[in-house]
Order: structure tokens, then C-alpha cells, then sequence
């Protein structure tokens, strides 16, 4: 029996940083830019919950830190929820970070906390299109943040992208994924920007991206990457070989996560719960000694089936090719195992083959 056959199953912590210095124009998450004085007490309650989850937790296979802007909490107190948590060896430990924060000391700081990925938030090359983002770091902080990443040692890089911002040209976004490809990071997450309700870039329907630029800039991002050695394992996400993000596949899998912080979500078994959405409520809730939960829903088995199905489809892995109906067969292509994939084309209609899925019966 080897060391993998004995490996356990996955199981993620998720911990959700919800403090930023400037919040960007498309930006629709938990974050808030004016509250970084709750930081220690708001860490020490993560401690606390995480402290709580632990009785009874699964070895812990991946730990996700993401917000907001991990970087900006001091590395100690990362280490000081890490230390509750029952790691299982190998974990897969990542920290989200901003360029414009990282230092030498922070990586090698991160590097002693045992963690082995970094993301950065790089989203464009070009200082316009960083602009129209509302970003505040220029791609000179970038390669520095990756060479200080490399000098620490630490396992793995991730580059977050967004293409469709309104002054980015075509030429412009294959410029961002060159200089991303230069770099050498080990993972690249590759994001169409969404308007969302509520932001400057949402509510301002001019800087909205067009669909036909955007699936052009989905589909060079695909051929520039394929062609660099990235391989595609998710619709937005492209690793070299063995360098899928594990916590990410726990999502695409159906798998189970624990969620720790304000708006952070869990799953266990079908059941997804979440927490409450201000860092003032989740720090009151972990005082009193009360569950910080918002909310809860419970899947049953045939909608537990079809999601499976949905999130199979965003992936590499493909579905069954008994779950496709005639009508978007042409949209996918073979895979392992008897499986159907979507095509590149396919990924762009992904939402629209994924509401005709499961409606024959699988064999």
C-alpha cells in the first residue's frame, strides 16, 4: 500500500479576511476598507471558532486564506489559527495576497507558517487597465512579489487574472498574459470581469464588458496558455501538471470544507451553511458563545445529483455521456473514461448546457 492509498479524504478550511486598504470598482465581495482596527479581535475569534470546528474535524487537507486581503493581517496571527486546525501532512495551505503588500519578510514570515501557495492578485500588465479596475499596484510590484515568493521557497504560485475591463484592448490582454506567462507561475486563475449590482463598475453600465470581446479574450487566454504547458482542469483555471489547486477542486467535487470568519461558507454531506456578514456580528456571536450562522440549505439527492453534474461539466473530468442531450453534443468532446468535456467554444456557453444536463436518465 502505498503513501497515496493512505492518504485521507479531502476535507477544507476556508478563512475569510474581510479587511482591505482600497476596495476595487468591481468588487462585490465581504470586504470593508475602514474597519482594520477590529483585525486582532476579529482573528482571535477566527481562533476561537477554529478552535470549536476542530473537535471532531477531519484531518485538514487544504486551508484557504481569502477575503479581502489576507496580507494585510499580521502573518503571526494566521499562524495562530493554522495552529488549531488538525493538518493533515501535506496540506495544502494558501494565502491570497495583494502586490503592493508583499515584502521579503511577509513570504518568508508565510514560509515558516508552513504555507506552500501564494495567489496574487495581479489581474492586468497594463497600468490603464489597472486603472479601470480601480487596482492600486502597478506591474512592477508584481515581479517583485513573485521574486520574493520564489526567494522564500514557497511551493506554489497562483496569478489571478480579469479580462474585460472597458479600456482593455484585445492586444492589451494578450500583452497581461504574456507577461503572467514570463513570470512562470504554477497556476493561473483566469477571470471574466462581471458587473455586479451594488459597485461603481456595476452601476455604470457603459464600462460593461461586450460579450463577443469577451469570449475572443476567453479563447486566445486558452490558446496562449495551452500553448505555454498550462493545462486546463476548470473552466478558469489552468495549472501545470500536478499544479491544480486542490482547495478549488474541493468546490468542483462537491467536497467538504469547513468555513471560518464572517460570510464564509461550509459544506458537509450535502448541507451548506453560512455565517453572518459583517465582522462586527461574527466577532459579538464568537463572544457570547452563540453560532455566528446566517443561514442554512439542504440539498437532496436528486438536486445533489444534478449540481454534481453542473460542477463536473466547469471541469476537466467531464460528465457522463448519458447526462448530454443530443442538442449540445456538439458543444462537447470526448474525455477519460467514456466522459464528455466541454470544447473551448463550449466553455463559453457553459451556463446554458449546464440547465439541460441530467434530464435523460444516466445509465
Amino acid at each position: 500500500m502505498t503513501e497515496l492509498d493512505c492518504a485521507p479524504p479531502a476535507f477544507g478550511v476556508y478563512c475569510h479576511v474581510p479587511f482591505c486598504t482600497h476596495r476595487c470598482d468591481y468588487c462585490a465581495f465581504a470586504t470593508w476598507t475602514d474597519r482594520s482596527h477590529l483585525i486582532g479581535d476579529y482573528m482571535a475569534s477566527c481562533r476561537r471558532q477554529a478552535q470549536e470546528l476542530a473537535d471532531g474535524m477531519p484531518p485538514v487537507t487544504s486551508v484557504f486564506f481569502g477575503g479581502g486581503t489576507p496580507n494585510l493581517v499580521p502573518p503571526s496571527l494566521l499562524g495562530d489559527l493554522l495552529a488549531e486546525l488538525p493538518l493533515a501532512r501535506g496540506a495544502e495551505i494558501t494565502v491570497e495576497c495583494n502586490p503592493d503588500l508583499v515584502t521579503p519578510e511577509q513570504m518568508q514570515a508565510y514560509r515558516d507558517l508552513s504555507v506552500n501557495r501564494i495567489s496574487l492578485g495581479v489581474q492586468s500588465a497594463v497600468p490603464h487597465v489597472l486603472d479601470a479596475l480601480g487596482r492600486r499596484h502597478d506591474p512592477q510590484m508584481v515581479a517583485a512579489s513573485v521574486d520574493a515568493v520564489r526567494r522564500a521557497c514557497i511551493g506554489q504560485l497562483n496569478l489571478d487574472l480579469i479580462y474585460g475591463a472597458p479600456t482593455e484592448s484585445l492586444t492589451d490582454w494578450k500583452r497581461t498574459l504574456v507577461e503572467a506567462i514570463d513570470l512562470g507561475p504554477d497556476h493561473l486563475s483566469v477571470y471574466g470581469l462581471t458587473p455586479e449590482p451594488g459597485t461603481p463598475l456595476g452601476d455604470d453600465p457603459s464600462r460593461h464588458p461586450d460579450d463577443d470581446e469577451m469570449a475572443d479574450k476567453y479563447l486566445l487566454a486558452d490558446e496562449l496558455l495551452s500553448r505555454a504547458g498550462y493545462e486546463i482542469y476548470e473552466i478558469s483555471n489552468w495549472a501545470r501538471p500536478g499544479a491544480q489547486c486542490r482547495h478549488n477542486l474541493l468546490y468542483w467535487q462537491q467536497g467538504s470544507y469547513a468555513g471560518i470568519g464572517c460570510a464564509a461558507h461550509s459544506h458537509r454531506g450535502g448541507r451548506r451553511f453560512w455565517s453572518v456578514r459583517t465582522p462586527e456580528r461574527f466577532i459579538a456571536a464568537i463572544s457570547a458563545g452563540t453560532p455566528p450562522m446566517a443561514g442554512s440549505e439542504e440539498l437532496g439527492p436528486d438536486e445533489r445529483r444534478v449540481e454534481a453534474l453542473q460542477l463536473a461539466l466547469r471541469t476537466s473530468i467531464g460528465v457522463p455521456a448519458g447526462a448530454v442531450p443530443d442538442e449540445v453534443e456538439h458543444l462537447l468532446e470526448p474525455a477519460a473514461g467514456g466522459r464528455l468535456r466541454l470544447t473551448a467554444r463550449g466553455r463559453l456557453l457553459a451556463n446554458e448546457v449546464a440547465v439541460r444536463l441530467g434530464l435523460p436518465s444516466e445509465q
